[in-house]
């Protein structure tokens, strides 16, 4: 079955999604430690969380690249992703979603989310044909993030290096068998309504 080109992929459980960010030792390590992130983490700047490991992996540099070394897997309330979905805009003006570009420009400033689709990839980190979601939180949806939706946060660093290590070696199938399972995430049409491009 072919792949719809926006859907959103990700570990979830029942109560649950998880989302993963890489960050520098000095936050990602105490972050892990704690379960929660330290007062060094900014409440106040945009932080964008991806459900894609792999396209996580891209982003880091499979955790090598500066300022990235530390991967952490953070699992959020599904009711806290669903509010930041409720509250988001596209980050970029798709005339068929929104109109005009100042319709699409004055729902960015109202939204404290941002939708992103990027090119999901894989294990050699190649673009595939079909896109994952990234989500963009800033004001009140990175507090909430932060300091209610938090429920776990696990530092899967050497999870990354191990399955890097395994595509080095051109074991895929033992890399793909590490990889977090990913499924399709039950979001409504209501929900996603105007995040799809």
């Amino acid at each position: 079955m072919q792949e719809p080109r926006h859907r959103i992929r990700a570990d979830h459980t029942a109560s649950t999604v998880t989302v993963y960010q890489a960050y520098t030792p000095e936050i990602g390590l105490p972050a892990a430690r704690e379960g929660r992130f330290p007062a060094a983490w900014k409440r106040d700047r945009m932080t964008w969380i991806k459900p894609s490991f792999l396209w996580m992996m891209y982003r880091c540099g499979w955790a090598a690249k500066p300022g990235q070394e530390t991967v952490l897997a953070v699992e959020i309330s599904r009711e806290g992703f669903e509010w930041a979905l409720r509250h988001a805009c596209l980050s970029s003006h798709v005339p068929g979603v929104h109109g005009d570009r100042a319709a699409w420009q004055r729902a960015l400033k109202r939204s404290p989310t941002r939708v992103q689709w990027d090119p999901e990839r894989d294990l050699r980190l190649c673009p595939l044909p079909y896109r994952s979601l990234q989500l963009g939180l800033s004001g009140e949806a990175a507090r909430r993030y932060a300091d209610e939706w938090t429920v776990a946060i696990r530092d899967v660093t050497p999870l990354a290096h191990e399955i890097h290590a395994l595509v080095i070696e051109d074991d895929l199938d033992a890399a793909r068998a590490l990889l977090p399972v990913e499924r399709p995430y039950p979001a409504t049409d209501e929900l996603l309504s105007g995040l799809r491009p």
